[in-house]
């Protein structure tokens, strides 16, 4: 009986050459890039929107375009931007301190010109951190002044509040602290260049 030996044609262990491991390394960094990439472009397409929100506020409130301000009633045309909203306040441990700023010169001046910086300042990508801080002290403003956890107002009627305590003012202080951590101005935004300004090197919250 005799034995053949195939030794030489047996199996054995073996390990990528180092052109193939470089080739895997190259398509995995590409496929990360492109991920990259892609979050960056959604994230800077979320900071447009938010943005606009903001600065479509702004102008509805001044000229009166017949959406949330009607027509006539713009700021332009003498109309108080605050006063309808803060005197019809009718929930929470502020209610009388918002009726006493209802329609107040100062309290109009400062809410429109946050509206403005904001909204400018998050569609053009630049001093994010700044806007997040002012939008989410407005943001907080506006939910005590809506006051969420009451189920009923303060003339008995249902509040029609949906939750007690996430609601849009909250989701859009998130988004704004998410754009500026994620330096959403340098995708589609002047973010980049902003940075560079020696003005905001030296003072890092404005950027």
């Amino acid at each position: 009986m005799a034995v053949h030996d195939h030794s030489s044609g047996r199996a054995g262990v073996r390990f990528p050459s180092r052109s193939r491991a470089a080739t895997s390394a190259t398509s995995v960094a590409a496929r990360d890039t492109t991920r990259s990439t892609a979050f960056a472009m959604v994230l800077a397409g979320v900071r447009i929107l938010t943005g606009f929100v903001f600065l479509w506020a702004f102008l509805d409130k001044t000229f009166g375009w017949g959406y949330a301000t009607a027509s006539g009633k713009g700021w332009v045309d003498g109309g108080s931007p605050t006063k309808g909203f803060l005197s019809g306040v009718a929930a929470g441990p502020l209610q009388s301190t918002f009726h006493s700023m209802a329609g107040d010169a100062w309290v109009d001046w400062l809410f429109m010109l946050g509206l403005l910086a904001i909204g400018v300042a998050v569609m053009s990508g630049v001093a994010l951190r700044f806007a997040a801080v002012a939008g989410t002290v407005m943001m907080a403003l506006m939910w005590a002044a809506e006051w969420p956890p009451a189920q009923h107002l303060s003339t008995g009627a249902p509040s029609m509040s949906s939750n007690p305590l996430v609601d849009y003012h909250v989701l859009y202080a998130a988004i704004l602290i998410a754009l500026a951590v994620g330096h959403a101005g340098r995708m589609w935004g002047l973010g980049r260049g902003w940075e560079r300004m020696a003005i905001v090197r030296d003072n890092r919250w404005l950027s």
